[in-house]
């Protein structure tokens, strides 16, 4: 990055690695194609169609490549799922329904660099055999759809989309289809009934595995914005290069959104398992607020499990197992892993001890109740279930046992549904719950316990006046 000037403020940490955020506030960059191919953009897709599509998912698969979007799953080894006796067309879906709360990486992509995006999903479409092509863009970006469609309208006409793209046999037509703003459709399944027209409802798996019956029953690949810039990254490298970045089973760099009670809130773009959660905090973003403790940290999203700052965890170092804190995990996907949490989509959300945890709580499952898609029973009445009683514990107006029932609820929507995203709407109050029992029941009242709940009760809210 010694060649690239950032705008003033806006410089990156000087441990980042920057190679997808490279372009982000960079001093004179715009989106247009004219600067793009001034700074080599488009070569590696010159280069792509001249090699084999399996050397490209080679290429991929020894870099390491986990996906970004959540699941951190192996990105090579998902593109060989396409069954080698496939008849039918192949698609490719980029997910841009950036809609996890905590993360905010996407957008930036989108809005300052979206060549980048392109040119890795016509890489990745070329190594699968897709000739069309989409990018779901969630409602809340109209900006970014704008962006994209006229990046795409610039890359055929000079020819790096539609037919014989840099000269060769290779044809992809490449849309930008925007959503209607449903966090469900961030699941690939569900996106893809949404992209087909019809009610986001997740499929289920088996059968319904995106590689084998997505886009219209026929394969398709669904991979999110991030992922896909890495694939001109990793050929510009080479995959066995690529994945000297970061850390074994953890390569690469992946971009951090940090938000909540920190002095410097942003995004950065770090070597995998290169830096800690402490790192992070105090670090690259300053600390927390003057006269402050950290009391939690939710490391990848809203749906990952909660950590506290007291807590001691064990993880594997070679051969022996080490106790460490809180601040000194590896922001990796293994470590978090092993943590009881996860990666996520890299939405880092930091607590510090203004907050009282029954409002986070409650404000989680106030998402959680609104944006289920109501395909499953447990998912549909539960998730409201548990923003009714985290309500009423907000508003001073549950008992203690209404803790355990919350935690009941919780634990009978896990596993019962067709999507993760019963685990993602459980999660979260099985967690605070396991972490935070004494905190919780802190704020319900005794004198309530065994009383009926009754009208008032139940549609308690987190503003009633008593």
């Amino acid at each position: 990055m010694s060649n690239v000037t950032y705008i003033s403020g806006k410089e990156p940490h000087s441990r980042e690695h920057r190679l997808i955020f490279r372009n982000i506030d960079r001093k004179g960059y715009d989106p247009g194609l004219k600067c793009y191919l001034k700074d080599g953009g488009y070569e590696q897709l010159k280069k792509a169609v001249t090699m084999e599509p399996k050397a490209i998912t080679d290429e991929v698969k020894a870099a390491g490549l986990r996906g970004r979007g959540g699941a951190g799953f192996p990105t090579g080894l998902k593109w060989t799922f396409i069954p080698p006796t496939n008849t039918k067309p192949v698609y490719l879906i980029c997910n841009a329904d950036e809609s996890e709360p905590g993360t905010f990486k996407d957008r930036y992509i989108m809005h300052q660099d979206p060549h980048q995006l392109l040119e890795g999903m016509a890489i990745a479409c070329y190594a699968v055999g897709a000739k069309l092509a989409y990018i779901y863009v969630r409602e809340e970006f109209p900006h970014a759809a704008r962006i994209l469609e006229e990046a795409i309208a610039e890359a055929k006409k000079a020819g790096f989309l539609g037919k014989g793209i840099c000269g060769s046999t290779f044809d992809l037509e490449l849309y930008v289809h925007r959503g209607a703003g449903a966090y469900i459709c961030g699941e690939e399944t569900g996106l893809i009934e949404s992209l087909e027209g019809k009610r986001p409802y997740p499929r289920i798996k088996p059968p319904f595995f995106p590689a084998v019956l997505g886009l219209y029953m026929s394969p398709t690949i669904v991979n999110n914005v991030e992922s896909l810039c890495h694939v001109k990254h990793i050929l510009a490298m080479g995959g066995a290069e690529y994945a000297k970045l970061g850390t074994p089973n953890n390569t690469g760099t992946r971009i951090l959104c940090v938000s909540g009670d920190v002095q410097k809130p942003g995004y950065f773009e770090v070597q995998v398992g290169k830096v800690t959660l402490g790192e992070v905090i105090q670090d690259f973003c300053g600390g927390l607020k003057p006269g402050r403790k950290l009391q939690a940290v939710i490391p990848g999203g809203s749906s990952a499990k909660v950590l506290r700052a007291d807590e001691r965890f064990k993880l594997k170092r070679g051969d022996e197992m080490v106790e460490i804190g809180l601040e000194d995990i590896p922001m990796d996907f293994d470590s978090l892993a092993a943590c009881g949490s996860m990666a996520g989509s890299g939405g880092v959300i930091i607590i510090d001890d203004s907050r009282k945890i029954s409002w986070v709580l409650n404000n989680i499952n106030s998402f959680y109740a609104h944006e289920s898609c109501g395909q499953c029973t447990p998912c549909r009445e539960g998730s409201l279930w548990m923003k009714k009683i985290s309500d009423r514990i907000v508003a001073g107006k549950a008992s203690p046992d209404d803790v355990a029932t919350l935690e009941s609820v919780a634990n009978n929507i896990e596993g019962k549904t067709i999507c993760a995203f019963g685990e993602a709407c459980s999660w979260p109050t099985q967690s605070f719950i396991r972490k935070f029992r004494a905190e919780l029941v802190a704020d319900t009242r005794e004198e309530l316990a065994g009383v009926p709940v009754n009208h008032e009760t139940t549609l308690a809210a987190a503003n009633l006046k008593n």
